[in-house]
């Protein structure tokens, strides 16, 4: 199993982190998990695109992680496919258990199969994230005279 440590210098979205390691800058996609419902501007579930990142942000946003190596390295877009943790935090699995992800396994990597569908089981019963309900309107906003 192989760990690099490295520190988050931004969070892209969801499911993507910018890193530096030794002073070089990655683009991480977390794996094992699929978050691309949130980015879509015109998919189900793009109400919840910005509450998502906002978790992630919460979650990894200038903190030293720790990146786990699964199966494959890189994804087809050139980008580092890791398992994050911060401190006892694995983050991949957090966000399947908010809600914001479901467990999307290669099958040649299931190493995490197990928990990341007790994770989604768990959204999934809670109706959390991608599992609730989309709001049927929105809040008008006001302007101040």
């Amino acid at each position: 199993m192989e760990i690099t440590e490295a520190r988050v210098v931004e969070v892209v979205d969801v499911g993507t982190i910018e890193v530096r390691i030794d002073g070089m800058a990655y683009t991480v996609r977390y794996a094992g998990i699929d978050c691309t419902e949130t980015k879509h501007p015109s998919g189900p579930q793009a109400w919840l695109r910005s509450e998502a990142a906002e978790a992630n942000k919460a979650l990894v946003e200038g903190q030293t992680v720790l990146l786990e190596k699964g199966v494959s390295d890189e994804d087809q877009d050139g980008r580092l496919l890791r398992y994050v943790y911060v401190g006892e935090t694995f983050v991949n699995l957090e966000l399947i258990k908010l809600g914001y992800a479901r467990e999307s396994l290669h099958p040649a990597d299931s190493r995490y199969a197990l928990i990341f569908r007790n994770g989604q089981t768990m959204a999934q019963k809670q109706k959390l994230g991608l599992w609730s309900a989309a709001p049927t309107s929105w809040p008008v906003s006001t302007q101040l005279p």
